[in-house]
């Protein structure tokens, strides 16, 4: 699914005010914080920043497209609050561990995880050209090496949890740091995939639902991804 070809798209608003047009982004705070951060800052050189594609980023991965970036933030919102704990596992090229870190604010904590350490080097050099680099300086917002489905325990439990990669099932580390009260939004599948909305209830169990077809690349180690899977 895509929601326009991007030859007219040159801004970062024109990307998020055609995403609200088509009715992706419906929150203010979700438009807000795409507009706060660019896009151009997180994709490859060269490369159409505000097409509604996904993009390969190298190390056979890719940055999602905007429209699934809007459509996750949106999910999370509620748990994106000011003081909150995000994880982003998977975090790529750091763009959506940046508009976490917006979100949280310098009193929350956002964690991006990411097993491929050339992309951790380069997401944080992303960051540190964008509006979120003094979360960074501060410390609310980092990005590590390792392997993101064992989470991230030292900044545990966390309200939101975004996984960037398909699993063929929900990892339990990241059910197990996830806060009562939080959501987690995971693709999960093989071949074909759903993108589930996990919820954890207060007294500890856990609600799914499926909010939509997704493709997405496997949530691997670190060697099969590099062998291509």
């Amino acid at each position: 699914m895509r929601f326009w070809i991007g030859n007219g798209i040159n801004k970062n608003k024109q990307m998020v005010e055609h995403l609200q047009h088509y009715g992706v982004i419906s929150s203010m705070k979700v438009a807000e914080v795409m507009e706060t951060i660019d896009r151009a800052l997180f994709v490859p050189d060269g490369a159409s920043a505000y097409v509604d594609s996904p993009m390969a980023i190298g190390y056979n991965a890719t940055i999602s497209a905007p429209h699934m970036h809007a459509t996750c933030l949106q999910l999370l919102e509620q748990n994106l609050q000011p003081g909150m704990h995000a994880l982003d596992v998977g975090s790529g090229t750091g763009y959506l561990t940046a508009c976490f870190a917006i979100m949280v604010g310098p009193q929350g904590r956002a964690v991006g995880v990411e097993h491929i350490p050339e992309l951790v080097a380069s997401s944080i050099k992303n960051i540190e050209k964008s509006t979120a680099a003094p979360l960074l300086k501060e410390g609310s917002l980092s990005v590590h090496a390792g392997d993101g489905r064992q989470g991230w325990p030292e900044c545990a439990p966390y309200d939101a949890i975004h996984v960037g990669a398909a699993a063929p099932e929900i990892p339990q580390a990241l059910l197990d740091q996830l806060k009562p009260g939080g959501r987690m939004v995971i693709p999960v599948g093989n071949m074909f995939q759903d993108l589930k909305v996990v919820d954890k209830n207060m007294d500890g169990s856990i609600s799914i639902r499926s909010e939509t077809s997704v493709r997405y690349v496997p949530l691997t180690s670190r060697d099969a991804q590099l062998r291509g899977y």
